[in-house]
């Protein structure tokens, strides 16, 4: 039974965009594991960019910083 967790910055993924994500996780790991996909697990778990750090900085720093004009 595979469970899979995909840890995402909550800004903006829409339910389209995480079914999408979800059916093909689902289909790869049928397609080169065997797996079945009824025994199939996927998680999102949404993150605030303020609780998610990246080289040293926070998201939401870094990207405002990357946001702002030069």
């Amino acid at each position: 039974m595979p469970f899979v967790h995909v840890s995402i910055t909550r800004d903006g993924a829409s339910q389209a965009q995480k079914r999408q994500v979800v059916r093909e996780i689902t289909d790869t790991l049928e397609r080169v594991l065997g797996k079945q996909p009824d025994l199939t697990h996927i998680v999102i778990a949404e993150v605030e960019t303020d609780d998610w750090g990246h080289g040293g900085e926070l998201v939401t720093d870094r990207r405002r910083r990357d946001a702002s004009p030069r």
